[in-house]
């Protein structure tokens, strides 16, 4: 059962990681996942952003906290490889 004090850590743990590398691990479906290194741009009340630089530009992507509450975003810090999420829980 999803806590709204679960949710409330994420959010806090994430505003923490602003302006650090993670890798983020997305679930697209039917066994496709998709993983990428950026940066947490901002933080705001329903959603974070995240800059992915490319080669040629950068791209900005945006995430629900809920996502990674469910497991469908998984946030790994590449400083110390800290799961986010796991980190919320204990």
């Amino acid at each position: 059962m999803i806590r709204k004090n679960d949710l409330s850590k994420i959010k806090e743990d994430i505003s923490f990681c602003i302006g650090q590398k993670v890798r983020l691990t997305t679930n697209k479906g039917k066994k496709k996942v998709l993983t990428k290194e950026g940066i947490i741009e901002s933080t705001y009340p329903n959603i974070f952003t995240v800059r992915f630089d490319n080669n040629d530009s950068a791209n900005r992507m945006s995430y629900s906290y809920t996502d990674v509450l469910t497991n469908t975003v998984e946030l790994i810090r590449c400083s110390d490889n800290v799961n986010i999420q796991e980190q919320s829980m204990n």
